[in-house]
């Protein structure tokens, strides 16, 4: 499954290495490209990840980060 996430406060290569590595860690999750350019990540994951999961994980990585919204790509 592949979802494509609006999201906000991604200023930098680090913040997008940030988020990336904390979703790498959600289980299922096999792919994650963050772009601060755009806001945007794209997550491949099992069918059985969460959105409610990765959401999580992206605003686990830093109290700045927030996900605007979650959409199957």
């Amino acid at each position: 499954m592949k979802y494509q996430i609006k999201t906000r406060g991604l200023h930098c290569g680090h913040c997008d290495a940030s988020v990336e590595a904390a979703l790498l860690k959600v289980a299922g999750v096999t792919d994650a490209d963050a772009d601060h350019e755009t806001n945007t990540v794209e997550v491949e994951c099992a069918q059985d990840t969460t959105p409610e999961s990765l959401t999580t994980a992206i605003e686990s990585a830093s109290e700045n980060f927030a996900v605007v919204s979650i959409e199957t790509a």
